[in-house]
């Protein structure tokens, strides 16, 4: 194990003297405060916060970050307060290691919950000072290197977790080495045979490829030489994890992933990377459409480079990587590259760096819009895809999305109030469904129109954890709105039929009601009548009855509009439209249903008014409703053309149709029809019978 003196003398290359000493200080604290501890493999525990440290300064981090580096655990695991430190080390420090500490004072009923709950706390401080997560991965990395001392679930569990969250943060920070080795760590402890499997097989493949490898080495070192470009030609090779992933989503075989040779050049100007393009292409055929140019379009995490494919020698696939000095160095450590000379006060953040801002701005926003930690969690993960798509403005911004994102995903990312109120999107200037895959390069256009609201289906087909959750948040307060006013309006219409009203009642008995219920306000019983999960009808007696006395049922039916959103819905089995004689169930959670009258499925609490509720159709309803009728005729050429074109004449609209054939001379057409009401349906089943053939057209009911 490498010593504090080892540590304080590779930090002394690039952190002045009194910062080292701060470093060495918070050693020997911790070393007093975990005194007595081991971890699992019988070591001292200050052995684990030195080799966190140790990591952070192969990455050249700051003195803070070491510093809560060798505390990070002294707030968790010893009795030190937060405040202990603040006043040993200062406020920034305590932040840092405040924030890398779990929730142990909370019971979670699960350790799913325990970990989102973890998590959520770690994203908060993130948005405070980003290097939380650098201490936190750095903290991981320790901890998966030495993860054979564990029990097998447990070693699992943490694996699962960091394939899952820790690698895909590292790819999204850009700290690629950081990244793979998590992966390969993960894997190996996840699928132990797999892994070693698949190392065997590399190991194997390496031996027969070194030849081919060098002579491709020497051809492309030779072209540089010719075109008098300076620059470090290099085999790369590939993960592990890589390889699985590979195997697993293209669905091919080892020898196919291990027949293509990669390549990195590294030279010193972005100009060169251009000028080595040209070169290697001339060397080599280039592969159409494999070519990407990552330096004028960077990806979200940052990372810079020229991407091309070549037919090598043989017919030998050659992917070749380009890239400048500093463009190595930001790929393979990301955020924490040059972080001393980045993150001064009064410097602006840059590319990375700016990015990785932007993308814990918009996780802390998806916090905030979160119902609650198992969900956010889940939000981030969406969040977390290595591969993007870019698009484009209408004004020629460049906006970086997840690869499979929808115009609803880009409608999010330009502003919230943009997605919540759009109705429709033109990809390249043409109208296209909302819920379309976008392209790289496409223009996207989002048409919006004020009071439009966010519609539930978006959710099966949005990709960004930000859309997600700014729908489902924009969904809850829609419904919570719509909960409220139905509640109020069934409330008020019991309370009527007893000759009162909500505004008569004493407000001392609503909030003695309220406490009764352990709720907070008016709005909230409201919300939970127009849900179902209390009953109008009990609430009115409990507000009006003294204990003991029965009240009369009120009379007069409820009168729906049609337009009371999420919260009424018109039930399946009976397709009620209006005119029909209805009634309303009350089902919990889900607000009110309504049935016809004499639907079998509430025939038993039918007349129960705290299960049933009578109704009306108001004079002013809207909306379209749905009819499926059945239609017996007579076989004949262009049947579904002539049923279609009766149904139009009539104002009506086919939504569905099925065709059953009994016999030779006899068709049974299924027919779902959208209609405003009983005379609509009237008119539609009229010209529909004038048809020659029409034997019989019945309503179905379930």
């Amino acid at each position: 194990m490498p010593s504090i003196d080892a540590l304080a003398d590779r930090l002394s290359t690039y952190l002045g003297a009194d910062q080292v000493n701060l470093v060495r200080r918070a050693y020997f604290y911790a070393e007093q405060a975990h005194d007595g501890q081991r971890r699992r493999s019988g070591e001292p525990y200050v052995t684990h916060p030195l080799a966190v440290a140790n990591i952070l300064a192969d990455m050249h981090m700051d003195h803070q970050s070491l510093m809560a580096a060798m505390l990070h655990d002294v707030i968790e695991d010893t009795g030190i307060a937060k405040e202990a430190l603040c006043s040993q080390f200062g406020e920034t420090v305590a932040e840092l290691v405040d924030g890398v500490s779990k929730l142990t004072q909370m019971n979670f009923e699960t350790k799913a919950e325990a970990q989102a709950e973890n998590f959520q706390k770690m994203a908060m401080a993130m948005a405070r000072d980003i290097r939380v997560i650098l201490v936190k991965l750095a903290d991981r990395l320790h901890n998966m290197r030495t993860l054979e001392v564990l029990s097998g679930e447990k070693r699992r569990r943490i694996a699962k977790e960091t394939l899952e969250i820790y690698a895909p943060i590292a790819n999204r920070l850009g700290m690629h080495n950081v990244r793979v080795e998590f992966e390969d760590l993960g894997f190996k402890a996840m699928y132990p045979m797999r892994s070693a499997r698949i190392f065997q097989a590399v190991k194997r493949a390496r031996g027969n490829r070194k030849e081919i490898v060098q002579k491709i080495e020497q051809s492309l070192a030779h072209c540089l030489a010719v075109d008098g470009i300076e620059g470090d030609v290099s085999g790369r090779q590939k993960h592990i994890y890589g390889i699985y992933k590979k195997m697993r989503g293209k669905r091919r075989a080892f020898n196919e992933i291990m027949d293509v040779y990669a390549f990195r050049i590294v030279v010193d100007k972005v100009d060169t990377c251009y000028r080595v393009l040209g070169a290697v292409h001339n060397l080599y055929k280039p592969l159409p459409g494999r070519f990407k140019d990552y330096i004028a379009i960077p990806k979200a995490n940052g990372y810079q480079s020229l991407h091309t494919t070549l037919f090598g020698m043989h017919g030998v696939p050659i992917e070749i990587q380009i890239r400048t000095r500093e463009m190595e160095e930001m790929a393979n450590n990301g955020i924490a590259a040059h972080w001393l000379y980045k993150s001064s006060d009064d410097e602006q953040p840059k590319g990375t760096h700016a990015r990785a801002r932007q993308w814990v701005k918009g996780v802390l926003e998806m916090q905030q819009r979160a119902g609650n930690s198992l969900e956010f969690i889940e939000s981030v993960k969406i969040d977390l895809f290595p591969d993007e798509v870019y698009v484009f403005t209408p004004k020629g911004r460049i906006m970086e999305l997840p690869k499979g994102s929808t115009a609803v995903d880009f409608a999010y990312a330009v502003h919230t109030d943009v997605g919540n109120s759009c109705i429709a999107c033109r990809i390249n200037r043409r109208l296209a469904p909302l819920s379309e895959p976008l392209q790289s390069g496409s223009t996207v256009e989002i048409v919006s129109a004020p009071g439009a609201r966010p519609n539930p289906a978006w959710l099966n087909f949005v990709v960004t954890g930000k859309a997600r959750t700014h729908i489902r948040h924009a969904l809850k307060l829609q419904r919570r709105s719509e909960s409220i006013s139905l509640g109020e309006r069934l409330l008020n219409k019991v309370l009527n039929g007893f000759d009162s009203a909500l505004e008569r009642i004493p407000a001392e008995r609503v909030q003695a009601m309220l406490t009764e219920y352990r709720l907070e306000q008016i709005e909230d019983l409201l919300e939970d009548i127009g849900l179902g999960n209390r009953m109008a009808y009990v609430v009115a007696r409990r507000l009006l009855a003294t204990e003991g006395e029965q009240l009369p049922s009120p009379e007069g039916p409820l009168a729906i509009r049609g337009t009371e959103g999420l919260v009424l819905s018109y039930a399946k089995c009976c397709t009620p439209i209006p005119g029909d004689p209805i009634v309303g169930h009350l089902s919990a959670g889900k607000g009110m249903v309504v049935h016809l009258e004499n639907c079998r499925n509430i025939s038993e609490i039918r007349h129960n008014p705290e299960k049933c509720i009578q109704l009306s159709w108001a004079k002013d309803v809207t909306g379209e409703f749905n009819v499926e009728l059945r239609v017996e005729l007579e076989h004949q050429r262009g049947l579904i053309a002539l049923l279609a074109s009766s149904v139009n004449a009539a104002d009506g609209n086919i939504e569905k149709i099925s065709m059953d054939e009994r016999d030779g001379r006899i068709s049974v057409v299924q027919l779902v029809v959208s209609v405003h009401d009983r005379v609509h349906l009237a008119r539609v089943i009229k010209k529909l019978r004038a048809l020659t053939g029409v034997i019989r057209i019945t309503r179905m009911r379930a």
